[in-house]
């Protein structure tokens, strides 16, 4: 953990990022990693929005093994499982891994054979879901990793090809208390849905889990926003705790 000399300027920063979510209607599925303003837990947050019947059919499950997998709120109204039905939320060898598809699986099973973040995220590319090709966004927390406190991606079309896949890296070395950074799948709503553009921004979060959900879940659209989920992972190597919110 570093200390902060420009604080008030960074906080103004953080709250204006996030107050821009109030204003876009659809920024998608999101990734939030930091820490938490006592230095004590690492973050993460994770929720999913929707637009279609299918899409906002869906509620957050927490396994016994700290898994969340997304699940079908009514079985018989899901018409279409691929890309809104997998583990946002695993571990693997001490490994915190969130994503916003399957590609937690492929992260997963790359981190329990020796493997990396990165190269996992190297086998995979966006969704292939046309004329969107939904970016797919994971984020990573490794307790021990001397060369990073959490990791954050995008997998992401490049002007809108199929045929081109940019891949974009983010490593930070050290955590911010107080503050993480927020990655999502959109720029706003559209179509087709503009993907994501530039570095996550640095966002508040705070000490108390049901404080950081509030205040996440009450910046996104009320119509659209469907499931939101917070984990802490207590820095010295205590066990991780998961709050979920499920639209009612």
């Amino acid at each position: 953990m570093t200390t902060i000399t420009n604080l008030d300027n960074l906080k103004a920063e953080a709250e204006a990022n996030a107050e821009a979510l109030r204003s876009n209607r659809y920024p998608g599925r999101g990734i939030i990693i930091g820490m938490t303003p006592d230095g004590t837990r690492l973050v993460q947050v994770y929720w999913i929005m929707g637009r279609s019947e299918n899409s906002r059919n869906r509620i957050f499950v927490l396994e016994e093994d700290g898994s969340v997998r997304t699940e079908a709120r009514d079985p018989a109204k899901l018409t279409d499982p691929s890309l809104i039905i997998y583990y946002p939320v695993r571990q693997s060898g001490g490994a915190h891994i969130v994503t916003n598809g399957d590609q937690t699986d492929t992260i997963a099973d790359a981190i329990a054979s020796g493997g990396t973040f990165e190269d996992a995220l190297r086998t995979r590319t966006f969704e292939p879901d046309a004329p969107n090709f939904t970016p797919r966004i994971s984020g990573i927390v490794q307790p021990g990793d001397k060369s990073a406190a959490y990791k954050l991606a995008i997998l992401k079309s490049n002007r809108g090809s199929e045929a081109l896949a940019q891949r974009h890296f983010f490593t930070y070395e050290q955590p911010l208390a107080g503050f993480g950074h927020l990655i999502h799948t959109y720029q706003g709503d559209g179509n087709p849905l503009p993907s994501f553009e530039g570095e996550p921004k640095l966002v508040p979060l705070f000490d108390d889990a049901n404080q950081t959900l509030d205040y996440y879940w009450q910046r996104l659209d009320e119509e659209n926003r469907i499931s939101l989920l917070v984990k802490t992972i207590p820095i010295d190597g205590g066990e991780a705790v998961i709050t979920i919110r499920n639209k009612a």
